[in-house]
Formats: structure tokens, C-alpha cells, sequence
């Protein structure tokens, strides 16, 4: 590549007169080597001219060096490793003296400094040496357009300075030592490189950041109460935005099955009463508190609403129970005299908040407070009846109308009337941004969704480090990271094989699929192709509860294809640390998908996913192409099962037939930055934009 990158500056340097000589004037040595060299060329010339059969022979040498220079000069080079420009130039040099012949005098003069043997030979030339050495000067001068030519070749190696940036640097080294303009040219190079830097980590003092107090308002909270995503947004991104110089409090509801661990750490901090809606009824409102990594959690304790098993039961229950929250918990800001400047919702257990801060709280201390409300996912949008939701939240008729709550004249939406009230709507990509607001994947929201697209954003989901580390997981067999995953990974498939009951191989493709089974999540495409991909080569793993259609699927092609494929009909979160850690690869074929953690999770283990290109699959996947090498997985577009085959056998064929690029791919993906680093800045950010004071 280096070659073909330079093929102009030869041209350059055989019209300049052997521009590749190293300036005498800068290197000492070199003009010492020259000095002698021209003295002995001067003894020889002396000798040659008494026996002139001699000089004929020398001469004739002379040719022959002239048209092998570049051996010669490898033998006779000061540096061990010349730079990619001095090589171009001394090939523009051979040119130049192949069409130059022993008799021109004046271009030998360059093959003396840098060749001394061939000087020795070379009698017939004596007497003009030493003028070519006073007329080398011109020519170190004239040298300089062509360093600064060389530039667009280093410019040009730039994106390989960002898929493989420690090869480079070390290959570069002796470039800087040995000619010092290089080094002004490549510095470009470093600055342009730095914008991937400021995005992932970037370097100043957080204390000195514009502080900004932050209240997430959400249903359910890792590790205290899970459901899905949602838990895992709500738990690491206030944790990261309190690295981030923001006071930030999470408000959830106690529930009855949070873990009995959380509950006795909970700290009282207060109660109060509140009216509830047309209720007629004042209800009791309790606060626990506990404060973990620099984040408060503040639990609104009611009996009535969460004494449940489990955060969610049907709808009939949840309308009054999330009306009750989104009331209380902006009450209870109120009563703890905590203001903060950003109230951020998520979904629509909390998308009464915006609505509740515009109107009934609008005069209250918490009213002044700017409104974010999330969407995880637009298929749940709290849809009941006009009177139920009016009973229970108390809100003003004002806001039962077709440009806020009310949809389709008797039904009223609490997800759509957060919409309309929020200050920015945001969501977990920036595709699924896009596709909400379509048809196809708007949910009967998406002419709404296009009226408020202005306050629109996608910002992808990042994963916890600190809870999803190869390098430090308490789970897996063996741990690795990025120096040694290709030694330790197959430990870790091996001991996975023999935990599910799987022929012991490490040679088999092993593909995971931990999810929900439900139909977002595309399983009727795998259940309809999984007797095609079991070709012998390929063992399956797949991970979740759900819908009991594809339970009893994956029940039965476990026993119909034993030690080949495994049904573990559970979430057992252990163990989806071992999938993700055993696998080559992840399937993630959904119907539609927000953003997706999975994907993410299997590219920090160096488990290549394979996914439909939708939502956060398409935001974090690049396909894998097979000219260049780039991507970091495998993706298909339309929903189709052939589709999706399709994708696993690419996926195979290049890990059976190419493992080289397969395990590049591997290195990549786990050298990838998916923390919640960049995120958290992009939310911060927007919480300045609401807040410019």
C-alpha cells in the first residue's frame, strides 16, 4: 500500500536531481562519509590514470552499480529502518540514474553519499566530485516540497490509524527520529484522531462542569425490581451522570418483591398524604431511601398500589397504580425541598409526570422544573378509557383532547399526553427515532410523533462495564479481555458445552439467543429454520421465558436434537454471562428492536451478533464485508427466515473458512467503547440545552 500511495513523489524526485541524499548540512556524518569518499575516489582516479584498461573496468562497474542501487544502499544505509519517503525518493533516484548513463558527471555525485562503494569504482568521475558536493546545497532546499508533498500519504493512512492504532505508531517511530519535517506533517494525523477520543472519554476536569440536578422517574430499577432494559437504563446511566458532575435522584416505587437485602438498608426520610384524583380519598405516601455510588434512590412507599408480587399485573390495575406514582413522586420532591432542574420520565408508567408538571403542579417549587420523557418502547403506550384514567389522575379536562391524551374519541392514552406535554421527547437510537415515526412502526402514534418530531432525538443505550466485564466476571470458566481472548474464550466454550449437556467441541459454531420469547423478538423466523442450521457443524443455545408457543418449540427441538441444540426455559442472569462468554455468536433477528442490550453485551465478550438491521440493531451493527474485512457482524434487512439464514451461513463460512478475519473481527468488536460514557455526555448535554442559565 505504501508504494502505490507514493508513486507521485517519485516522479517529483527524479526531476529534482536525486533529491533522496540526506542533507549534508544536517548530518554531520554523511558529509564526513562524502568527504572521504570524494578523497578516495580522488587515489583511485590517480591510479586509474596511469593504467587506463583499469579505469575501463571500473567504469564498467560503475553501470552495474548504477543499476543495482538499491542493494547497495541497504548495505551502506545509516538508518536500519528508512522511512516510506526515503524509499520512494531513492526508487525516483534509480530511475533517474537508469536513464543517466556513467558519462553524465553531475548525477553520480548523490550515489557517492549514499553508496561509498560504488564511489571507489567509479574513477572517471573524480574531478567533478567535488562540484556536485558544493551543488548539493540547492538541492537539500528543493527537497522540502517534496516532505510536504508526502503529507496526503500520512493523511491517507488515517483510518488505519483507528482500526489498528499501536502497529502504526511503532512502524512510525523511526521517521520521526530520522527526518524531523515528517514529524510536523504527521501531527494532523493526531488531531484528527482526537474527536474519537473527546466522544468516548473525554479528558478535563468533571468538577468544573455546569452542575445540574436530575430526578429519573421510572417503574423499575436494577437491581432492585427487572423487567427488561428499562431497569438496566434506569440503574447505569444515573450512575454515569453522577460521574458527570449531576446530582441525580431515581424515584421508584417499593415494591413488595424487591429483594429483602434492599429493603433493610432502606432508610426512612419522611411521609406526607395526598387526594388522588376523584377518588374523595386522601392516600398515605411514605419515602425510603438508600443511596448507592453516588446516587440517591428514593422509594414511594404505598401498600395499597404495591403490595404485588410483581411491578406489572394487567392494565385494569396498573392505570390507578402509575397514576398514584407519577402523582406522588412529584409530590414527594415537593416534601424533601429537592428541586430539580430536569425531571426525566421513562415509558409511560411515568408519562403522567409532564402532563401533572404543567398543570396541576405548574405553581408549585417542582413546577419550574424542564420535562424529558424516554420512549424503551412505543408498543406499550397505557391505553384505557377516558372516565378510568380521568377518575384515578384527576386532570383537567383541558387535557383530554385529540392533541394530548384522547385517542380515538372514548380511549385516552397516558403515553401520548406525556408526549405532547414533555419538553424533548427522546428515544434508544436514533433509527427507531425514525421508524416511530412511521406506519410501520408507529403504533398509531406516528402522525403525532411527526407533529412533535422537532423535540425528537435517538440516543443509543450503552452497557454497564462494571457489571458486563469479561476481564472480571465472577460467572465465567476463565476470564479474558482483549490481549487474550482468543486463548481463553474457547475454555469458556468448553465448559459451557459440558454445563448444557452439549457434544464437548470447540471446533462447533456455537450460536446463543438470549431473549424474551416473544414474537417482537423474531422467534418464528429461528424456530422455522433451526433443523437447517443444525447441519452438524453448529450447536444452538437459547435462553429466556415467554410466549408458550415457543417454549414447547424450543422444548421439543431439544429433544429431538440432543447435544446439539439447548432449551434453557429460564432467565438465569448467570448464565446468560456464560452464553455470552461460550458463544462465537448472538442472534438478535427481531421484528422490531428500540435499541437492544444483547448485541451490545456480545460484542464486549467477543460474540459477533447477528441481527436484522432495525432500531439499535442497525445503529450498533456494521456488516461484516468480505472485500474489505470491515464491520463487526453479521446483518440481514427484510423479515424473512431465508433472510436470516442467510446471515448465519455468511457468518459461518467466514469462521470456518477465514478464521483470521474472524478473530480480527472479535478483537474489534471487544475494542469497541459501548459504555455508557458517550450517552451519558449526549443526555447531558441535553439537559444544558433545556437549562441555559
Amino acid at each position: 500500500m505504501a508504494r502505490k500511495n507514493t508513486d507521485p513523489i517519485d516522479t517529483k524526485s527524479a526531476e529534482v536531481k536525486e533529491t533522496a541524499a540526506p542533507a549534508p548540512e544536517k548530518e554531520a556524518p554523511a558529509k564526513e562519509k562524502a568527504q572521504s569518499a570524494t578523497r578516495k575516489s580522488a587515489s583511485t582516479a590517480k591510479k586509474a590514470a596511469d593504467k587506463p584498461a583499469a579505469a575501463k573496468k571500473a567504469a564498467d562497474k560503475a553501470e552495474t552499480a548504477e543499476k543495482k542501487p538499491a542493494s547497495t544502499a541497504k548495505k551502506t544505509s545509516t538508518a536500519k529502518k528508512p522511512a516510506s519517503t526515503a524509499k520512494k525518493t531513492t526508487s525516483g533516484t534509480k530511475k533517474a540514474a537508469s536513464k543517466k548513463t556513467a558519462p553524465v558527471v553531475e548525477n553520480v555525485a548523490p550515489i557517492v553519499e549514499e553508496t561509498a562503494p560504488v564511489v571507489e569504482e567509479t574513477a572517471p568521475v573524480v574531478e567533478e566530485a567535488a562540484p556536485v558536493v558544493e551543488e548539493t546545497a540547492p538541492v537539500v532546499e528543493e527537497t522540502a516540497p517534496v516532505v510536504e508533498e508526502t503529507a496526503p500519504v500520512v493523511e491517507e493512512t488515517a483510518p488505519v490509524v483507528v482500526e489498528s492504532v499501536a502497529p502504526i505508531v511503532e512502524e512510525t517511530a523511526p521517521v520521526v527520529e530520522e527526518t524531523a519535517p515528517v514529524v510536523e506533517e504527521t501531527a494532523p494525523v493526531v488531531e484528527e484522531t482526537a474527536p474519537v477520543v473527546e466522544e468516548t472519554a473525554p479528558v478535563f476536569d468533571i468538577s468544573t462542569l455546569p452542575r445540574r440536578s436530575v430526578a429519573f422517574i421510572g417503574s423499575e430499577c436494577h437491581p432492585f425490581v427487572k423487567t427488561g432494559g428499562l431497569g438496566d437504563v434506569m440503574y447505569a446511566l444515573p450512575r454515569e451522570l453522577a460521574r458527570l458532575n449531576c446530582d441525580v435522584r431515581v424515584i421508584l416505587p417499593r415494591y413488595a418483591c424487591i429483594p429483602q437485602e434492599y429493603q433493610d438498608k432502606m432508610v426512612y426520610r419522611g411521609e406526607f398524604y395526598m387526594d388522588l384524583g376523584n377518588t374523595g380519598r386522601n392516600y398515605y405516601v411514605g419515602i425510603m431511601e438508600y443511596v448507592n455510588d453516588g446516587v440517591v434512590y428514593d422509594f414511594i412507599d404505598n401498600q395499597e398500589f404495591f403490595s404485588s408480587g410483581n411491578p406489572y399485573l394487567n392494565l385494569v390495575d396498573d392505570i390507578p397504580r402509575y397514576c398514584f406514582f407519577s402523582k406522588a413522586a412529584l409530590a414527594a420532591l415537593n416534601y424533601m425541598n429537592w428541586i430539580p432542574d430536569i425531571v426525566h420520565c421513562h415509558d409511560w408508567q411515568a408519562a403522567l409526570v409532564p402532563v401533572y408538571l404543567r398543570t396541576l403542579f405548574k405553581d408549585s417549587p417542582v413546577g419550574h422544573a424542564k420535562s424529558i420523557l424516554t420512549i424503551h418502547n412505543l408498543r406499550f403506550q397505557g391505553v384505557y378509557n377516558i372516565p378510568t384514567i380521568k377518575y384515578w389522575s384527576g386532570l383537567p379536562d383541558s387535557v383530554f383532547n385529540m392533541g394530548a391524551l384522547q385517542q380515538d374519541y372514548v380511549e385516552a392514552n397516558m403515553l401520548k399526553g406525556g408526549l405532547a406535554y414533555a419538553d424533548r421527547i427522546t428515544t434508544v437510537s436514533g433509527t427507531y427515532a425514525y421508524e416511530i415515526q412511521t406506519p410501520e412502526y408507529g403504533e398509531r402514534l406516528e402522525d403525532h410523533l411527526r407533529y412533535h418530531n422537532w423535540k425528537l432525538r435517538g440516543i443509543v443505550n450503552g452497557i454497564d462495564y462494571e457489571m458486563w466485564n469479561p476481564e472480571t466476571d465472577p460467572a465465567l470458566a476463565e476470564n479474558y479481555g482483549l490481549g487474550n481472548v482468543l486463548e481463553h474464550k474457547m475454555a469458556n466454550k468448553r465448559a459451557l458445552q459440558r454445563e448444557l449437556g452439549l457434544e464437548e467441541d470447540e471446533s462447533k459454531f456455537v450460536i446463543g439467543l438470549i431473549s424474551r420469547l416473544t414474537n417482537q423478538k423474531g422467534l418464528d423466523l429461528v424456530s422455522s429454520i433451526i433443523p437447517q442450521v443444525l447441519d452438524g457443524n453448529t450447536q444452538v443455545i437459547v435462553l429466556g421465558t415467554g410466549d408458550k408457543q415457543y417454549e414447547d418449540t424450543f422444548r421439543y427441538y431439544e429433544g429431538a436434537y440432543h447435544g446439539t441444540f439447548s432449551a434453557c426455559i429460564q432467565y438465569d442472569e448467570a448464565r446468560a454471562h456464560r452464553i455470552y462468554a461460550g458463544s462465537d455468536a448472538l442472534l438478535v433477528p427481531s421484528r422490531f428492536e428500540p435499541c437492544g442490550l444483547t448485541q451490545l453485551n456480545a460484542m464486549h465478550y467477543g460474540t459477533l451478533p447477528i441481527v436484522r438491521e432495525t432500531g439499535g440493531l442497525k445503529d450498533t451493527v456494521e456488516p461484516y464485508n468480505n472485500f474489505t474485512g470491515d464491520g463487526n457482524g453479521f446483518t440481514f434487512d427484510r423479515y424473512d427466515a431465508g433472510l436470516l439464514l442467510d446471515a448465519i451461513n455468511r457468518a459461518k463460512t467466514v469462521y470456518f473458512t477465514n478464521r483470521y478475519h474472524w478473530d480480527e473481527v472479535v478483537q474489534r468488536d471487544m475494542a469497541k467503547d459501548v459504555s455508557w460514557t458517550n450517552s451519558a455526555w449526549q443526555y447531558r448535554n441535553l439537559y444544558l440545552e433545556l437549562t441555559q442559565w
